[in-house]
């Protein structure tokens, strides 16, 4: 049996498998080893070695035996440890859910398994998916493989760090705002936010209902395809689960990109500082005009109110779902204390500080008096954004925008300024208020700091197909590949 590529990517894998040139067990030996060697990024808070193994030996066995495989056959995935996976540790990394094991799959996990893909482990995530930097889990911060000074991003910086440093081959997550795409940003992946509806949320515990979708990140493109067509799909347990037709993505990698039209929003360039990312803009722009589209100027007039708007419908959301926490339910176990001190405790120590932040920020836009004067009219500005959108895309069929306004930010530069820390969404946070598809496409790294950057491509609702053949037309133009310094070693 020949090696598995270090780097080999989920369709390469999958496809090795199948041929039986690759042994499912020795790719997943070999990026259990990986995940070993990386403990430095702090991206993984449960690495599920044993029953990994055993499902990649499973495979192996189909296999022999003249089974079929799937798509994913033998595939290493790390999954964010807000997706229930059966008897394993799922802790959103909050301190509250330390210990509880689900007893059941999320929808997404059953379908990867359905595939054989192997569940290899949890990642690292902000506390609750709350948070742009992955320095909120009560478990530590996540690094940056690209520079261990520098935040992954966030919510999903765990999963973001773990493809980047290959640890699994594709890794989910989940967006709210921007948590998949802008730690894929930060980490140079391929990151995809599908339209609201377009994968189940069974098994995802939710921080705001209206805007959770999960995502993917893998090293390309075509990766990230294979994979979603693999989780896309109507599921009657969810009720936002749409029933919507699912096309090939993967085939849609290759289709040409010629006579299609991709807006700019020139005011909202305006605005970014930072060279690289300005610089990595010009470059996309300009390979898609050398592809055939064609470059049209459109507005966006409410998306400035973003960052606003989703702070009050997110935060409210979050303190309705989090109630269930409550410290009797859920949280520290009474083993002889007080029933009251434990509840006490559970309510004081059970959440960080930005989940508290959080939940105060919401429950305040939902009492009395504050109700229709916040929350109300911040749907109400959200509906101008959808409404924002649908004007544009009938003068373009995508939209072509920086993902994040700088690249991967220091660990701590930005904690003490939670504003600070959240205009680091801004970009990403109109797609998601009005539920479009949206992914990060990385060109290249910065001349100027040496780190990823990359763009975000927007598309009208289940259109991810359009939103993918740019995607690959942007990344065959660039030539960049993920290869963060010291990938299979310690501290880089």
């Amino acid at each position: 049996m020949s090696e598995p590529s270090p780097v080999a990517g989920v369709v390469d894998t999958a496809e090795a498998v199948r041929a039986g040139e690759q042994r499912a067990e020795d790719v997943v030996a070999q990026h259990v080893a990986r995940a070993k060697a990386r403990a430095d990024l702090n991206a993984l808070l449960h690495l599920d070695e044993e029953r990994a193994l055993s499902a990649a030996r499973a495979v192996d066995e189909r296999r022999a035996r003249g089974e079929a495989l799937g798509a994913l056959a033998g595939v290493p995935v790390v999954l964010k440890d807000n997706l229930c996976l059966d008897g394993v540790p799922t802790t959103c990394a909050s301190r509250i859910l330390e210990g509880y094991r689900p007893p059941y799959n999320a929808d997404c996990v059953e379908r990867l398994i359905a595939e054989d893909a192997v569940i290899i482990a949890k990642a690292n995530m902000d506390e609750f998916a709350m948070g742009s930097s992955n320095e909120n889990s009560a478990f530590g911060p996540v690094k940056n493989p690209w520079d261990l000074t520098r935040a992954p991003g966030g919510s999903s910086g765990g999963s973001a760090a773990a493809t980047a440093a290959g640890i699994g081959a594709v890794a989910l997550g989940s967006d709210t705002g921007g948590s998949v795409r802008q730690p894929g940003a930060f980490c140079g992946v391929v990151a995809i936010k599908p339209t609201y509806g377009r994968l189940s949320r069974y098994g995802l515990i939710a921080f705001a209902s209206s805007l959770d979708q999960v995502g993917t990140m893998t090293r390309d493109v075509r990766d990230g395809a294979r994979v979603l067509r693999v989780l896309a799909g109507h599921d009657k347990r969810d009720a936002t689960s749409a029933v919507e037709p699912v096309p090939d993505y993967e085939a849609a990698c290759a289709a040409p990109v010629s006579g299609l039209r991709v807006g700019v929003l020139r005011a909202a360039l305006d605005q970014v500082e930072d060279p690289d990312v300005r610089a990595a803009f010009s470059a996309a722009e300009q390979s898609l005009r050398d592809a055939g589209c064609d470059i049209v100027d459109i507005e966006l007039p409410h998306a400035h109110h973003g960052v606003s708007v989703y702070y009050l419908v997110a935060t409210a959301e979050a303190s309705s779902n989090l109630a269930r926490f409550d410290g009797m339910r859920f949280g520290l176990r009474v083993t002889g204390d007080d029933l009251l001190s434990t509840y006490e405790r559970t309510r004081a120590q059970g959440f960080g500080p930005e989940v508290k932040r959080r939940i105060m920020l919401g429950t305040y836009a939902l009492s009395s008096g504050y109700y229709d004067a916040f929350y109300i009219k911040a749907q109400k500005v959200r509906t101008l954004m959808v409404q924002d959108y649908q004007r544009a895309f009938e003068r373009c069929d995508a939209v072509l925008s920086p993902t994040a306004p700088t690249p991967a930010f220091g660990l701590g530069e930005k904690t003490g300024d939670p504003l600070a820390m959240y205009l680091a969404d801004i970009f990403t946070l109109p797609p998601s208020l009005a539920g479009l598809p949206a992914m990060h496409v990385p060109v290249g790294l910065g001349q100027a700091s040496g780190l990823p950057v990359g763009v975000q491509v927007t598309t009208p609702a289940f259109t991810e197909v359009r939103m993918l053949q740019l995607a690959a037309a942007l990344e065959a133009r660039s030539g960049y590949v993920c290869a963060p310094p010291a990938l299979f070693g310690g501290a880089g």
